[in-house]
């Protein structure tokens, strides 16, 4: 996955004929698009293909399952095209090692905290442990919130050069440029952009503060 902009667009809609419409809008400020569950049950893993032929798309499906079936999942998801998937930490060294493989050079992203409030009872506690598990089985990179920068800092502690991707920028009140001072490689920023009156001004702005907080 490219590391330009250091900004990946979360389509977290239902309506393909305007997400094309924001992609469109948005594609020269973005390194990558995720999509998620709704946008693919509504519009089909055939979405997942047309937006594959333009950019680089990471399907966040947080797979979370026995192995057999995060591995079929990961499967599809290679089929369609896509560079990356999220999978959750908690089923299992076993389970994560299953999308690992079955990615073949496919992005494997590994959720460690999430950036809702809620995160605090069940994930946040264990945070530390599932980046351990993510470098232990040769992921990619981890989900690390960026509604917590000072987690993402010490996330990187442990994950060492692995990519960190954090969401909760903007609707959820994360900083893109605190973030990436944290040590973030990529923001993901849904609301904020697809929801803005201006997509690509809200995209070009955000571009804008992640090349200030890096340089």
């Amino acid at each position: 996955m490219k590391q330009e902009s250091r900004l990946i667009l979360a389509l977290d809609i239902t309506d393909f004929d305007k997400a094309m419409e924001i992609v469109s809008q948005t594609a020269e400020f973005i390194d990558a698009i995720k999509v998620n569950y709704p946008f693919v049950l509504a519009c089909g893993m055939g979405a997942v293909k047309e937006l594959a032929q333009k950019t680089n798309v990471i399907c966040d499906f947080k797979v979370a399952d026995i192995p057999n079936t995060n591995r079929l999942i990961v499967e599809q998801v290679k089929k369609a095209g896509a560079s990356g998937v999220i999978c959750q930490a908690f089923p299992g060294k076993d389970s994560v090692e299953a999308c690992v493989k079955a990615a073949e050079g496919m992005d494997v992203f590994v959720v460690t905290e999430m950036s809702h409030p809620g995160a605090d009872r069940y994930l946040i506690p264990v945070a530390e442990d599932m980046a351990e598990l993510a470098v232990e089985v040769g992921a990619t990179g981890i989900i690390a919130p960026a509604t917590r920068p000072e987690k993402v800092k010490q996330l990187r502690e442990i994950v060492g050069n692995l990519k960190i991707l954090s969401p909760g920028i903007g609707a959820q009140g994360g900083s893109a440029a605190d973030t990436i001072r944290a040590g973030a490689d990529y923001i993901i920023v849904g609301r904020a952009i697809y929801q803005a009156e201006d997509p690509r001004e809200a995209a070009r702005k955000l571009a804008e503060e992640v090349s200030g907080a890096v340089q």
